[in-house]
């Protein structure tokens, strides 16, 4: 330990760099690891990550940018409702990917997540209620008026 530097302004050793971590407000600790905030940058960009979102996999830590465009991430997931990238939570339904919030019946736009529904030869999601309510009215739109059922 460099003699210079009070011993309460020790913190340890960075884990990128293994050199003295002293002095506040110039470490930081991410997944149970010390670092000097100079030393805890995206693998990619060299961005600066002490108090931001980064994602750590395959011995990288990514800024969420590189994370989610770099390769570092699995190929992004688009919401085949909206188009738009899916970075939290993911709902995987007829073999496409939602947000939970946009996976919703075509006629009362209920929030299906969680519940049984029903897809019609045009791939349109329906809660069962109003799958069933569109076969009636199908059926009888048919059979015309005034025909026999």
């Amino acid at each position: 330990m460099d003699p210079n530097h009070k011993a309460h302004f020790y913190f340890g050793r960075c884990t990128r760099c293994d050199k003295e971590v002293c002095g506040a407000g110039r470490a930081c600790r991410a997944m149970g690891r010390l670092f000097h905030d100079t030393c805890f940058t995206c693998c990619v960009c060299t961005k600066k990550l002490a108090g931001k979102p980064f994602y750590s996999t395959s011995g990288g830590i990514y800024c969420e940018e590189d994370f989610l465009y770099s390769g570092a991430h699995p190929s992004p997931e688009v919401c085949d409702s909206c188009g738009f990238l899916i970075s939290d939570l993911l709902l995987q339904a007829r073999g496409k990917s939602y947000h939970p919030s946009c996976f919703r019946c075509v006629v009362c736009r209920q929030s299906l997540e969680g519940l049984p529904f029903a897809v019609d030869s045009r791939s349109r999601v329906y809660c069962v209620t109003d799958y069933h309510s569109s076969l009636v009215d199908l059926a009888s739109w048919f059979q015309g008026p005034g025909s026999l059922v």
